[in-house]
């Protein structure tokens, strides 16, 4: 099967550093003529935000939590530990969609 060779081979990816994917829970709300947006698990970074419409604030809600985890990382400190259903985590990449 070509796509198991490629995704196999070592001449491809010789060094690639072992990632793991995170899933993270979001609440989106409407809140008067405006929809909040917030990461319960990363609240105490600040992981909440808003948009005009439903869509808006989950393309700014999943912004966020990005923007949060590339900060925790390039600050050199570790992930916490998450628990309970609020955020699942593979021990490989996974691409995740919404609809």
């Amino acid at each position: 099967d070509w796509s198991s060779d490629v995704c196999s081979s070592d001449l491809l990816f010789p060094k690639v550093r072992k990632v793991k994917t995170y899933s993270f829970k979001v609440v989106v709300k409407p809140d008067g003529d405006r929809w909040h947006a917030c990461c319960p698990a990363l609240q105490e970074y600040g992981a909440a935000t808003w948009g005009h419409t439903e869509q808006e604030a989950y393309r700014h809600i999943h912004e966020v939590v990005q923007m949060v985890i590339e900060e925790i990382l390039e600050d050199g400190e570790m992930l916490p530990e998450f628990s309970g259903h609020e955020v699942q985590i593979f021990p490989e990449p996974h691409v995740a969609v919404t609809v």
